[in-house]
């Protein structure tokens, strides 16, 4: 298939985006990044979208960062279009390429969140990974997937949340907005007021070795399971677009 490349002369002020580390930039290019983490996300809002698939969609990917979620979408979900969308030039050069590589079809744009590069009601499907916790005007993206999506569409959303990205180890080896992070139900009644349904049954709260204070080695070196009642570190949800 031919590799569609437009980067839409789309400006931002850098005011609206935290830029990742350089180890956060190296780390998204890693297979630990595609398998345990984007794979696994994929997954599981694949699951939560139960009965409610669109044929043939348009996919739009907020934060596409190197690619990787191109191949695995386009086998999930066998779109009629898919666009990337990212604020760093660089990274979208990179997936350009990858892509290209694996003969997938995908349209790259430059732009922030805030303003996306696309017309209203273009997309069916809004894929937002581990990207919403970079974005200082999170309400303005939101307002910006609404008016992307078509009535309807779905919001495949998949974040971190505050409990994880203020823990000493991301604080360390990443670089996120600190006073806009919010906790899991914090993000969902934000997400419903912003206009999309989410129902109890699309909510996830996976609770991933990588996610964990000790990064699971309690339980994988010495069997000992999380306890019950500790703060959701990742929130997986499919939203619909009111």
């Amino acid at each position: 298939m031919r590799q569609l490349a437009h980067f839409a002369d789309v400006r931002s002020p850098s005011s609206v985006y935290v830029p990742e580390s350089r180890f956060g930039l190296w780390f998204l290019g890693t297979g630990i990044w595609e398998t345990h983490v984007l794979a696994r996300a994929i997954d599981d809002l694949s699951r939560l979208i139960g009965g409610r698939v669109i044929a043939a969609p348009v996919i739009v990917d907020v934060g596409c960062g190197w690619g990787h979620s191109f191949k695995l979408l386009q086998d999930r979900f066998a779109p009629h279009r898919m666009v990337g969308i990212d604020i760093d030039p660089a990274m979208l050069e990179a997936a350009g390429e990858r892509t290209a590589k694996l003969g997938l079809s995908v349209e790259f744009r430059l732009g922030a969140s805030a303003s996306l590069p696309l017309a209203g009601e273009t997309a069916d499907l809004i894929f937002c990974h581990q990207t919403f916790h970079h974005f200082v005007d999170q309400e303005g993206a939101l307002r910006e997937f609404r008016r992307v999506l078509k009535p309807g569409g779905l919001l495949l959303f998949a974040e971190s949340t505050k409990a994880y990205i203020h823990s000493w180890i991301i604080r360390l080896l990443f670089r996120h907005p600190m006073e806009v992070q919010r906790t899991a139900p914090e993000y969902l009644a934000m997400i419903r007021a912003s206009g999309f349904a989410v129902a109890p049954g699309a909510i996830s709260h996976p609770y991933l070795w990588w996610s964990r204070p000790d990064l699971g080695v309690l339980e994988r070196w010495f069997g000992v399971t999380p306890r019950a009642g500790h703060e959701e570190t990742l929130l997986n949800l499919v939203a619909v677009r009111q």
